[in-house]
């Protein structure tokens, strides 16, 4: 490698990226280079994202009047079971482990590829057929039970093609479970030299974190899935309450899997926003250590909160005394998360580029969804706000204003590095406002629906509540604009963009050390880290004259 004038990268004769290493659809599909898989992860989680969207569309469409005009009731249950089932575990759950997790992790920790190649290109085709089973259940004719899947309605009473999807579900969770046993081994064995555990960049940090509570977490969903397909094929008794069955239990068990699923989906943002704000801050990440412990903290109190989704479910007053204080409890971590990314912020040299604007928008909508969560950990008022749009609005502020603005951030900072290619700057902050902008305008208004007990789930409601309805609607067609401005102009780079050098945003990392696009085993040679993580600048001095002591020693 060398570089020309300019300061690009130029490549020696007869040097490839992982790019052009074999330009064939066979080399694709066979491919157990971490970077390809990572970019068929990407290809199909956008097709599922634009199909969850279609349904979310539909809708919202429906809600516009308060009569039932567009669909019927039993049409309307599927529109939404299709919607959640469809973004939660083929978007949500797998966006940036797969994606750009399997993209960045190797690279950051100085590794050729995953531990495990073959189980990586597994776990993708597991995916796709977890997908084409899902998709058959819905296209047949869909499925009536929510994405939650409650019995008794999805054992005893739905008409709807329960099974297919339950397997669909089923199979998508070895995907899962394939994709943090690689990452797990991949960071404890493949570090390079140098790499101690106290270097690793904080998003290989959040996916260490997310793949212990995939490995664990998500048998659990498999066999809840199981457990509704044997009720309904054999017969067995297991949440039927005429034949001695429990249907709470079912509540117990997935419960169990989705709330540590939240932070499936949210530990990985974390991780994403922790790297953008070091860098577009210039700064040191304040308090690294507590940003680590908070994530594992997370990590495992995670798995102690289901309950708090149970409060009208009948379980004993004492359990749900104990959730509610441990669902305040997870709130700590949690903002010490979002204090560190304030005090990094602080007196630092800010560029306000479009992954800034993407990460300060998850740091601000990741809050006020998680101030919302207090609300719904107290037992009297989550009574009031159960099955309400508050519940709806809360759960999107998170995993959708949250996961996916810093999915988007994510796809915007390393962009360059994965495609070798530069984007429209002004286009990409415009479409990252349109975003916050379209996102507060369509959910906002579903706390305030929620509030005046508006129920979800319903197609038809009073007439009282159109206003605030309307308001949604219209703020999901500004949110639509901020989600497809990226597709036109990430396609544009790819065909003319400007070449992206090795390090545009001078960031650290050893992912930046290497070429855009990186080689087929990311480095030519082994790198050796010698330096602690974020070294943006000496430790005593911090950007803006402000003096800054070492966090590690005495003042």
């Amino acid at each position: 490698m060398r570089s020309d004038d300019t300061g690009l990268l130029a490549r020696e004769p007869g040097e490839t990226s992982y790019l052009t290493e074999g330009t064939t659809l066979r080399s694709w599909l066979l491919s157990t280079d971490h970077k390809r898989i990572a970019i068929l992860y990407a290809i199909s989680i956008t097709g599922f994202f634009f199909i969850g969207g279609a349904a979310a569309t539909m809708i919202r469409l429906e809600l516009f009047t308060p009569q039932g005009d567009f669909t019927t009731a039993d049409e309307y249950n599927r529109l939404f079971t299709l919607h959640g089932v469809i973004m939660v575990w083929f978007f949500l759950v797998p966006s940036i482990p797969a994606t750009l997790g399997n993209f960045l992790l190797p690279l950051m920790v100085g590794a050729k590829d995953v531990a495990f190649p073959r189980l990586n290109l597994m776990s993708w085709y597991l995916y796709i057929i977890a997908g084409i089973f899902t998709l058959a259940a819905l296209l047949l004719g869909g499925v009536d039970t929510g994405w939650t899947f409650y019995t008794p309605l999805s054992t005893l009473y739905s008409n709807s093609y329960v099974l297919l999807a339950a397997f669909g579900i089923f199979v998508v969770g070895f995907s899962s479970i394939a994709t943090g046993i690689n990452f797990i081994a991949t960071v404890h064995l493949l570090r390079t030299k140098g790499m101690t555990w106290m270097r690793l960049p904080l998003f290989a940090w959040a996916m260490y974190a997310t793949s212990l509570v995939m490995v664990l977490a998500t048998p659990v969903l498999a066999m809840a899935m199981l457990l509704i397909c044997a009720e309904r094929l054999l017969g067995l008794p297991i949440f039927d309450p005429r034949a001695g069955g429990d249907p709470v239990l079912f509540q117990h068990i997935f419960w169990f899997y989705s709330h540590p699923a939240v932070y499936i989906m949210i530990l990985p943002a974390m991780g994403v926003v922790s790297e953008i704000i070091a860098c577009e801050a210039r700064r040191r990440v304040f308090g690294y250590q507590f940003m680590v412990y908070a994530m594992l903290v997370i990590a495992v109190i995670g798995f102690l909160v289901w309950g708090h989704h149970m409060f009208v479910a009948g379980q004993s007053p004492f359990a749900s005394m104990i959730f509610s204080f441990l669902s305040f409890v997870i709130a700590v971590p949690s903002a010490i998360k979002v204090f560190n990314w304030t005090g990094t912020l602080y007196r630092g040299s800010i560029r306000f580029s479009a992954p800034m604007l993407y990460a300060l928008g998850f740091v601000g909508l990741f809050t006020l969804g998680g101030l919302t969560g207090l609300f719904l950990a107290s037992i009297p008022v989550d009574v009031h706000l159960s099955d309400t749009y508050f519940v709806v609005a809360h759960f999107h502020y998170i995993m959708v204003g949250g996961a996916v603005s810093a999915f988007f951030g994510g796809l915007h900072f390393w962009w360059p590095k994965i495609t070798g290619r530069m984007y429209s700057e002004s286009f990409a902050r415009f479409a990252a406002i349109t975003l916050f902008f379209g996102f507060n305008f369509t959910f906002f208004p579903q706390f305030i629906l929620g509030y005046l007990g508006m129920p979800r789930r319903y197609h038809e409601y009073p007439p009282e509540f159109q206003v605030w309805n309307v308001m949604s609607s219209t703020g999901a067609v500004v949110l639509a604009i901020g989600y497809l401005m990226p597709l036109g102009y990430f396609a544009y780079s790819l065909l003319n963009g400007k070449r992206a050098s090795d390090n545009p945003w001078e960031a650290t990392g050893l992912e930046w050390t290497t070429s855009s696009p990186p080689p087929k085993h990311n480095f030519l040679e082994p790198p050796v880290v010698l330096t602690e993580p974020y070294a943006y600048h000496d430790w005593d001095e911090a950007p803006g004259g402000a003096d800054e002591t070492r966090q590690d020693e005495p003042a």
